[in-house]
């Protein structure tokens, strides 16, 4: 099944993180170009995140795939210690095939991921049919592209 993961960091060595993360996952059809971005909410004086999005060909439902990305970020030290504040990797389910799903805990197609210029913009590098002709006028945010895992 087609999947879509969201990966950012703004901590620390911030493209090691993302090498890491992508170097973890199982069954990876294509990585998009990294983009340097602003944080979006959360506290001020955090610096700027690195963003990718990575297509996946998955057998693992989204619940098994929401587990995946909670290894990934304890693997990097994440901690939680403000919404929406600094992280060494951050990790979200964007999309998936089997979805949606509406719980508690996890909701895919991702609730906020149309109003976010750091995941649309890699997200139609390698998905165009799923980010749809016109998403550019809706996500909010600047992103610069700054090259390649």
């Amino acid at each position: 099944m087609r999947a879509f993961l969201g990966i950012g960091s703004n901590l620390g060595d911030r493209w090691e993180y993302l090498r890491t993360a992508v170097g973890s996952l199982q069954s990876v059809v294509a990585v998009s170009p990294v983009y340097e971005t602003e944080p979006v909410g959360g506290p001020g004086g955090q610096g700027e995140y690195l963003n990718l999005v990575v297509e996946l060909d998955t057998e693992l439902s989204p619940r098994q795939l929401l587990g995946v990305c909670h290894r990934l970020e304890s693997a990097a030290d994440r901690t939680r210690d403000e919404h929406w504040g600094p992280r060494t990797l951050d990790v979200d389910l964007l999309w998936h095939e089997a979805g949606p799903v509406d719980e508690a805990d996890l909701v895919v197609p991702h609730p906020r991921m149309r109003e976010r210029r750091f995941v649309m913009a890699p997200l139609a590098d390698l998905a165009p049919d799923l980010a749809g002709d016109d998403w550019d006028e809706h996500a909010e945010g600047r992103v610069a592209r700054v090259g390649e895992l």
